[in-house]
């Protein structure tokens, strides 16, 4: 079960605090950020934020003071003085803005992916449609565990992550039905190519590593899928990816508040 250090709910028109909603199968839209140090830091923080507004907008979810009421929320319930590795979530739905602080997980070396058939509703977005994926997730140790959702036999993200697939030093990424998370758009950034394919399941023996990348796991090598009798044969991507990533973590600024 995750750890939490806070939840709370506030009506959307004029921020008053309400009973705690986690709005999961509503209609909205959410964001999962990394904040950790003291002074707190918020890895990819103006990307998430830009991202929920424009996605909250495709969903007609819209208020002029959108942004400033996300910003006095988050300012409401942080700390200057708090030492933070924990993930903060930001939900929002026509009446209703939440936030949440878990404690985040680091994931260990002996990860391990379980496969399960299910696309997410409308995948291109971020959206609240995650109960049946929480179902899962809450059964699993998420150090050292995910669910790599599966449709027409290829693999399309994980409950959590974006997935990288590594063949002959090459990284490949599903063609289409997920969400590009702010850490996939970065290591984009990073990776001279990226080949977008279908990610069959009979082809994953072929692949070298498989990685997660996301905000909540960062960058986490997959260690074996079970089912596919699938082991990673080795770790060079995984290294050189965890250097890229620890390189913008040490280059983060520090929350304004």
């Amino acid at each position: 079960m995750a750890t939490y250090l806070l939840k709370k709910s506030y009506q959307l028109k004029n921020l008053k605090q309400i009973e705690f909603q986690d709005l999961w199968g509503d209609h909205g839209i959410f964001t999962t950020m990394w904040i950790f140090g003291k002074p707190a830091k918020i890895l990819f923080f103006d990307n998430h934020l830009k991202n929920l507004i424009l996605s909250l907008k495709k969903y007609q979810i819209k208020k002029k003071s959108l942004k400033s009421n996300i910003l006095e929320i988050i300012n409401r319930n942080l700390s200057k003085k708090r030492k933070y590795n924990h993930l903060l979530r930001i939900a929002i739905n026509k009446k209703v803005i939440s936030i949440s602080l878990r404690k985040r997980v680091k994931p260990k070396l002996n990860f391990n992916l379980k496969l399960v058939k299910f696309k997410r509703e409308k995948p291109e977005f971020k959206n609240l449609k995650y109960k049946k994926i929480l179902s899962y997730l809450s059964k699993m140790d998420n150090s050292q565990s995910d669910i790599a959702l599966v449709s027409n036999k290829k693999l399309l993200e994980t409950g959590t992550s974006n997935l990288l697939f590594v063949k002959d030093q090459r990284f490949f990424t599903p063609k289409k039905d997920y969400y590009e998370g702010n850490t996939y758009k970065f290591f984009k950034t990073k990776i001279r190519k990226i080949i977008k394919k279908d990610i069959l399941l009979q082809e994953i023996k072929n692949y070298d590593e498989i990685l997660l990348i996301g905000s909540g796991k960062g960058v986490t090598s997959v260690k074996t899928i079970n089912e596919l009798r699938w082991k990673r044969k080795n770790l060079k991507k995984f290294k050189f990816l965890s250097k890229q990533y620890e390189s913008v973590i040490n280059k983060c600024n520090y929350y304004k508040f």
